[in-house]
């Protein structure tokens, strides 16, 4: 669990977070599961912002979202990182960004995000932190820290109320 003081450095004045809650995984292939069970949960327009450093197991996750959203061949997902943007389709919609690359003025002024935010599909975006600034009011923050060896734990926070049942539902 995040403590009180991560959530007070952390937010932004106007940010209420709801719920937070860790987990640990001990491999990809429980980083791909543990992404696919949340997906039951999410409905078009919604937002999950990816924080962690390079390698940290964020595309992976990708990965999974994808296979829990139908996506048949969520396996060959991969960082958009000289794209931006990479759309999948499957049960519902994938928007996959990877902003490494970019400040939040680069990535408003290069795409049209707000047809993908507010859009029909589910929006990924790794390196979500490079621009917190233009995220929506209510979102899925997945934090993932290196454990050791293949070891990964996600903090899950929910960012406005919408994203609460999700982060409570986690196993």
């Amino acid at each position: 669990m995040l403590s009180a003081e991560y959530q007070t450095q952390h937010a932004e004045p106007s940010t209420i977070i709801m719920n937070t809650k860790t987990i640990t995984t001990h491999s990809p292939e429980e980083t791909i599961e543990l992404a696919s069970s949340i997906t039951s949960g999410l409905t078009s327009g919604d937002l999950i912002a990816l924080v962690g450093d390079l390698g940290s197991g964020k595309t992976v996750f990708v990965k999974g979202l994808a296979k829990g959203m139908g996506i048949e061949k969520y396996l060959y997902v991969n960082s958009p990182s000289f794209v931006i943007l990479k759309e999948y389709h499957g049960r519902k919609d994938l928007y996959h960004f990877d902003v490494y690359r970019l400040t939040d003025e680069a990535f408003s002024d290069t795409l049209d995000y707000k047809r993908y935010f507010y859009g029909g599909g589910i929006t990924v975006i790794e390196w979500a932190d490079k621009v917190r600034d233009i995220l929506p009011e209510e979102y899925l923050e997945v934090n993932i820290e290196y454990g050791p060896s293949s070891e990964r734990k996600f903090n899950f926070r929910s960012v406005g109320p919408r994203y609460e049942g999700i982060v409570e539902r986690l196993s």
